[in-house]
């Protein structure tokens, strides 16, 4: 046994790979952590090779390697993802899992998505059918588990490529060994003794919220963390930084772990003259394309993009998942116009490309043309540098800034609001606060910021703490608004919030 040491074992989900847990592995061994895992049984190979495999394999592969694994550290986190997540369950109440503690991720205890297929309901009784179990295939079709539409077209784009990193599709017969593995995890949560974590979407296609909460009403000693922004594959998703820096505050770990990459390691290569016009020659054509899909793995893995000048996307984005949020960001603020007009004639020097580039994007009904140098730098085959330098840095942060960042934090309060205070104020701030998590639609976004700054400042005060790293942008978005409203009397946040839920309430019968 290595004393002192501590492992986490990752278990894929069904049809999958590793990819499924996105960054997991690299995140963890940063923050000290030794990772292992396993590729199921009739997985890496064809959809096909599913059709014969019984759940009992599935948790006799985990088991083994659980049974390896422990035999080497003191402490043994087990962290599974969607059918990984079953199988995590049913291994750690199997073994009595008392090493470490258990993160279950989009488990699905209930298969009763949103976009599941309509035969869902009867599909217990097709099993029974002659042949249809192994002969019948369930197709993975968009949105492939994904939210963030780049994250989704790169994922598209790998399908159509044939990468092996996840079936396209899986025999009916899987699904019935996945309804049998369920079952084994319900009868397992409450033999569970270990600390557990559960991470669901509250948009998750696959499997509604009702997973999670049966979680966390059976298991002993179990949390929940509800993500907003992410369909079934979360750790891919918008809220992958989120998991990330979840994961590793339960697990007792330094969440600053998942913020920024590690340095490469492998020693520095020089690139031919023609390499490294090839290189510049396919970023600036996918870009150009807008094929960000064909553009991202030109990038270094350890990327450091510098996005210079001033407003909400000026700033350092480290690591090629960081470049994902800057892209999407681009696409989001612009409802999908951001594109590429045109490059201009490269200037090399040595490994060190510069060229002018040109964009056009609308947004809130005004487009704008923008004009930056870019300069990068190649390194091993890969860009692992770049630097955004925008001609009018100014007029470039006033549009991407405009919109619903101008918006006001709170609503003002009425004037029969306004002269409330003491007791009944605060009886009308715990009504407000009870009302919104009752409501039927969720919020947007911005109100529920608004919603948020109102409330801590209301409870706790001004903002305090450093504001949380830009590559958390949901936690950065929360502080920001916070701290707009410093110096705001607690009882002046109070009724803000309470005009901002009763203003929801009056929304929500207009439209019933």
């Amino acid at each position: 046994m290595s004393t002192g040491r501590t492992a986490a074992f990752l278990i894929h989900g069904l049809g999958g790979t590793q990819f499924d847990l996105g960054s997991m592995h690299k995140t963890l061994r940063r923050a000290g952590i030794d990772t292992h895992s396993l590729t199921l049984p009739g997985h890496g190979t064809t959809p096909e090779d599913l059709a014969g495999v019984r759940a009992e394999a599935w948790l006799a592969a985990v088991t083994a390697k659980y049974r390896e694994v422990v035999m080497q550290y003191d402490t043994v986190h087990v962290i599974g993802m969607c059918m990984g997540s079953l199988l995590a369950l049913a291994l750690c109440a199997q073994e009595g899992h008392a090493r470490g503690r258990l993160v279950t991720l989009a488990p699905p205890i209930y298969i009763d998505g949103w976009a599941t297929p309509w035969y869902r309901a009867f599909r217990h009784l097709m099993y029974w059918l002659p042949f249809v179990p192994n002969r019948m295939r369930v197709d993975e079709d968009e949105p492939f588990g994904i939210k963030n539409a780049l994250v989704r077209s790169i994922v598209k784009a790998k399908f159509e490529r044939g990468d092996n990193f996840h079936y396209r599709w899986v025999p009916l017969a899987c699904i019935r060994e996945v309804d049998r593995l369920r079952r084994i995890a319900k009868r397992g949560a409450r033999a569970l003794r270990c600390d557990t974590l559960v991470m669901h979407a509250r948009e998750d296609e696959l499997t509604s919220l009702k997973s999670a909460y049966f979680l966390r009403d059976h298991v002993e000693r179990a949390e929940i963390v509800v993500l907003e922004n992410s369909y079934h594959l979360i750790c891919v998703d918008n809220d992958r930084q989120l998991v990330a820096t979840s994961i590793l505050r339960f697990l007792g770990l330094d969440p600053a772990a998942a913020d920024k990459p590690a340095a490469e390691a492998e020693p520095d290569v020089p690139m031919a003259a023609e390499e490294v016009r090839a290189l510049a020659a396919r970023y600036m054509s996918a870009m150009s394309a807008r094929q960000f899909e064909a553009a991202l793995p030109l990038f270094a893995s350890e990327v450091v993009w510098e996005q210079r000048g001033v407003g909400p996307l000026a700033r350092d984005y480290a690591g090629r998942t960081a470049l994902i949020d800057l892209f999407s960001s681009l696409l989001d603020r612009s409802d999908g116009s951001f594109a590429v007009q045109s490059f201009g004639e490269p200037r090399f020097e040595g490994q060190t490309v510069t060229a002018d580039v040109a964009f056009t994007a609308t947004r809130a009904g005004r487009t704008f043309h923008g004009a930056a140098k870019q300069t990068f730098v190649l390194r091993n085959g890969r860009i692992s540098h770049v630097v955004y330098e925008p001609d009018d840095a100014a007029a470039e942060a006033a549009f991407w800034g405009s919109g619903s960042e101008a918006a006001p934090v709170c609503d003002t309060p009425s004037t029969e609001l306004a002269a409330l205070g003491g007791d009944a104020l605060r009886q009308r701030f715990e009504r407000a606060q009870s009302s919104v998590k009752a409501l039927a639609r969720r919020p947007s976004n911005d109100m529920l910021l608004r919603l948020y700054a109102c409330y801590k400042q209301a409870t706790d005060g001004d903002a305090s703490g450093a504001q949380p790293s830009a590559l958390d942008p949901k936690a950065r978005a929360k502080h920001t608004a916070w701290a707009r409203l410093a110096g705001v009397d607690a009882n002046d946040a109070m009724r803000r919030y309470v005009a901002l839920a009763e203003q929801l309430d009056r929304e929500t019968v207009e439209t019933a």
